[in-house]
């Protein structure tokens, strides 16, 4: 069975997903890789929680074809005969690698903090299965603790349980669904299958115009310039919700290397892209993500230039794009686009 339904092999690429977190405690092993420990062995409330689903972390391209060709029963046979040979690296192997260098960079800098990462993997894959998948996971030496394996029936019901805070899944009707819930999540989809991303560095980029009303931005410049007086009532921005939370618990962490006076070498790096406004959006929208506590390493505003190539260059692992932010967009589900 795969772990996010009855999917086309041309989806095999796009799929991840976040969850929660079981009673259970880190070995002192996988903690020293950025594992978040309480002293009940439960996930840490200042934890973030995102997970990965095993067609995205690992590639299961022939596994799929069985399932597909064969039915369930030749699928999970054929994981446990080999369920000592680990699955080859997929396609967001480089965005856990990159969440796993901020963890450690975390806690050796803060021995003990909780404020890390919770790598979980979710999946609706059969029971059988997670031995192949733990067995790829140590081999590995990902620190990954939490798993869900929910045997067919959707991850959603579970998302809440685990404490999510981003739902990532190429499938959106979970997404949709999961917004519904009041969870972040967004579409993963992947951009370039041939891009080199950072193991050293997560890179978040997201489309400034999402949540910046442009016209207003527009009005609010013009009369600006015409006045004489000063322009108090600025546009509103349009983001809000769980995304919000999301943003601003990266903003967290980029504060404590700051706080060791590690700007340059934060290994976390936020790229804001203005694609259709101009200066005032680009002002409106650096001023929005300031306040939320984030901090933006690069700011971009083509005022219409496409961003193809810029994206080419920057090479996030993940792009959150107007429909992801746009909270209009919402019940048609978002798009988080990973490199």
């Amino acid at each position: 069975m795969s772990d996010t339904g009855l999917y086309s092999l041309d989806n095999l690429d796009i799929c991840s997903m976040s969850v929660p977190a079981p009673l259970e405690r880190c070995s002192s092993a996988r903690r020293s890789r950025g594992c978040p420990k309480s002293s009940t062995g439960s996930k840490s409330p200042q934890a973030i929680t995102i997970a990965f689903s095993p067609r995205t972390l690992f590639n299961m391209a022939e596994e799929r074809a069985i399932y597909e060709a064969d039915g369930l029963e030749s699928y999970v046979k054929f994981q446990q005969e080999h369920e000592n040979e680990p699955l080859k690296k997929g396609l967001a192997f480089a965005l856990m690698k990159a969440l796993e260098t901020v963890n450690l960079r975390l806690q050796e800098r803060y021995p003990g903090s909780d404020e890390i990462f919770d790598i979980v993997l979710m999946t609706n894959n059969h029971a059988q299965v997670g031995v192949r998948l733990i067995n790829s996971i140590n081999h590995y030496g990902l620190s990954i603790e939490r798993f869900c394996l929910t045997g067919g029936t959707s991850p959603i019901n579970y998302l809440k349980a685990y404490h999510t805070n981003l739902y990532l899944s190429s499938d959106p009707v979970k997404v949709e669904k999961a917004l519904n819930e009041g969870i972040a999540a967004a579409t993963l989809c992947h951009l370039d299958k041939d891009a080199q991303l950072s193991e050293k560095q997560l890179r978040v980029a997201f489309d400034g115009d999402s949540f910046v009303n442009q016209e207003a931005c527009e009005k609010y410049s013009k009369n600006c310039m015409l006045s004489d007086s000063t322009c108090d009532h600025e546009p509103k921005i349009m983001l809000q919700g769980p995304f919000v939370g999301f943003l601003e618990a990266i903003g967290n962490l980029q504060k404590k290397f700051y706080a060791k006076n590690e700007g340059m070498d934060c290994p976390i790096r936020v790229f804001l892209i203005i694609k259709r406004g101009g200066s005032a959006v680009g002002l409106k929208a650096l001023k929005t993500v300031r306040s939320w506590g984030l901090n933006v390493d690069e700011a971009f505003i083509l005022s219409g230039l496409s961003a193809t190539v810029l994206l080419d260059e920057i090479c996030p692992h993940i792009y959150f794009d107007e429909q992801a932010l746009n909270p209009s967009n919402f019940p048609a589900g978002t798009q988080c686009k990973m490199r």
